[in-house]
């Protein structure tokens, strides 16, 4: 028996954009313990050429509500990337998750051979069917920058486990 594209999409971006809820949550908790504003988090980055926290959280939203929309034949919706708080951030992560959730199985479902076109930001455009897309470039995508969320935090010192991860 197979899955569906709907069941292999949806609730495992919300289970996780769910878990990146409690991250944020348990960030701001370590913040207050220790007596510092929780916006010093918004800029933190593993390296000096990586995107920010806060953009780690804007590109896997995008990387959700973008592969529903896409999936779906619809156009993904653009949103501002102008949160500045963990509030912002959080509300966010909601809203994509209000998204997601929007989706019936019956607009995703199907779309296996779905032609999936991504433009790049120098102009190149990127193939893929349904398919492909969902588990070789969206999911992918999607876990690479709530992982480097996950891992800024923990690098941190807020007390997120593998538990707090996996959503369990």
């Amino acid at each position: 028996m197979s899955i569906s594209m709907h069941s292999a999409s949806a609730p495992v971006f919300q289970r996780m954009l769910g878990s990146m809820l409690t991250w944020l949550d348990k960030a701001e908790a370590h913040a207050h313990a220790r007596g510092f504003d929780p916006a010093n988090y918004l800029g933190l980055r593993l390296a000096p050429d990586m995107f920010p926290l806060s953009r780690q959280i804007q590109i896997a939203s995008d990387a959700a509500k973008g592969c529903m929309a896409r999936l779906a034949g619809q156009e993904p919706p653009k949103w501002a990337d102008d949160e500045a708080t963990l509030e912002d951030l959080r509300g966010r992560i909601r809203k994509t998750i209000d998204y997601v959730a929007s989706f019936q199985p019956a607009q995703i479902d199907g779309s296996e051979d779905r032609e999936i076109q991504l433009v790049k930001r120098n102009g190149d455009v990127l193939r893929f069917q349904g398919e492909e897309y969902l588990k070789h470039n969206a999911m992918p995508n999607f876990y690479f920058h709530a992982t480097t969320l996950y891992a800024l935090l923990r690098q941190a010192g807020v007390a997120v486990g593998k538990g707090d991860y996996l959503g369990v």
